[in-house]
């Protein structure tokens, strides 16, 4: 590998509260050499390649801790060659992927296979994360530390709730020990079992049964309250309501540890956008309403939410194309991570540097990786993008191999131009 200057960028690296404009130098081993206004270029080498960015912006590669990738028994919905370019036409560089596959991640051998395939077929960094509880049944809890030796990052059972609250306290108490992350998907299985939408005006008018706010903030309050007695490394995956936003800054507010994620699709969009049965807007947790949405930004602003994640999920044209009722909830959006939420800067809801901390050294701590940085000795994952650059999303120019996303024809400003993955450019636009 060649060395690399990357030269009058804008960096933005939330790790080292860092925002000037400069240069990236880039080693022969795809390792950050130096950085900042006082770096310096040597033009010794001829081996050197040379990127005058004119100051367009840097920030580490972003590392997304909510992604499906459909390999094993779903790689006509993804596989890892079609997220790798769909992640890296976003300037992801790094994914934590979900074990909801066919089969489950929930034994050593499947985390073999889902470890040997990543590396095989995928150039971004992959991080997969098992199931809390063997084949998803809430009664079981996998063989955590086992697992965890074996290369799994985080455990949780995707879009489930453990709802035995003897089996989550096995599962935290088990956690604390072993040093293990606990992701919990946090909604009341009684309450939400048979809704599909938030509780509210939107869902009668549709005559669409309905999920309560509730149904998160209990298990959330359930959990927090395990957390007591159990202090393991403790992670609410997606909350949703302003409910669960109380909840959290009072806990905060105590002392308690742990860390909270939320969707880009529920700080971009509420029930409203749902319109006359919109599947491709059905998620869970549900979309809320627009007193929720700015309830979760303001809970960013205080501190009170650690990252933002793209929820990516594919489905197939044919789940989705389905009565509301019975579609598939989720959206593609790995690729849209970053200019979906470039929008929170544009229309002032958010600091450009939150929104960034968010989505690279945030993640990147909690799952306890050396990336989402750009510190000299790191691996040199870049993401390079035009903060101004207008462009309208259509579905079928996105890279993933589904097309159910959930902001079709969305004006956004902000796009990725180059990515570089430990040193190599990985993606240009």
């Amino acid at each position: 590998m060649s060395k690399k200057i990357l030269k009058n960028c804008r960096i933005i690296d939330p790790s080292q509260k860092m925002d000037e404009i400069g240069n990236i130098i880039i080693n022969e081993e795809g390792k950050i050499e130096d950085i900042g206004a006082k770096a310096k270029i040597s033009n010794k080498s001829n081996k050197v390649e040379i990127f005058d960015l004119n100051n367009k912006i840097a920030i580490p590669g972003l590392v997304d801790m909510g992604v499906f990738v459909g390999e094993p028994g779903f790689e006509y919905k993804e596989n890892f060659r079609s997220l790798t370019n769909a992640a890296l036409s976003g300037g992801v560089t790094s994914v934590v992927t979900m074990p909801n596959t066919k089969p489950l991640i929930d034994n050593v051998s499947m985390v073999d296979f889902i470890i040997r395939r990543g590396r095989d077929k995928s150039k971004i960094n992959i991080f997969p994360a098992a199931c809390l509880t063997r084949g998803m049944g809430g009664e079981e809890m996998t063989e955590l530390g086992l697992l965890s030796s074996k290369g799994i990052i985080a455990f949780i059972d995707p879009y489930k709730s453990i709802k035995n609250t003897e089996i989550m306290s096995r599962i935290m108490d088990y956690a604390s020990d072993m040093g293990v992350l606990i992701m919990q998907h946090a909604e009341d299985y009684d309450l939400s079992k048979d809704g599909c939408i938030n509780e509210g005006e939107i869902a009668t008018r549709l005559g669409l049964s309905s999920v309560p706010s509730i149904a998160e903030k209990i298990i959330i309050e359930r959990d927090l309250s395990l957390l007591d007695e159990f202090k393991c490394r403790y992670h609410i995956n997606q909350i949703s309501s302003k409910k669960s936003v109380d909840v959290i800054k009072k806990n905060k507010s105590n002392g308690k540890i742990f860390t909270v994620g939320v969707s880009i699709n529920h700080l971009s969009l509420n029930d409203n956008d749902i319109g006359d049965f919109k599947t491709f807007l059905k998620f869970s947790p549900p979309l809320r309403s627009e007193e929720d949405r700015k309830s979760l930004i303001k809970g960013i602003n205080e501190g009170l939410i650690d990252v933002i994640v793209s929820s990516h999920k594919p489905e197939d044209e044919e789940s989705k194309r389905l009565p509301f009722a019975q579609a598939a909830t989720g959206s593609i959006g790995v690729e849209t991570l970053l200019p979906l939420a470039l929008e929170l800067f544009h229309n002032k809801s958010l600091e450009l540097s939150k929104i960034i901390e968010m989505i690279t050294i945030n993640p990147a701590k909690i799952l306890k990786i050396k990336k989402g940085s750009l510190q000299i000795g790191y691996d040199a994952d870049i993401c390079i993008f035009d903060l101004e650059k207008p462009w309208v999303v259509k579905a079928n120019d996105l890279k993933s191999k589904s097309k159910n996303t959930a902001i079709e024809e969305r004006k956004l400003q902000g796009k990725v131009l180059k990515t570089f993955l430990g040193g190599e450019l990985v993606f240009d636009n």
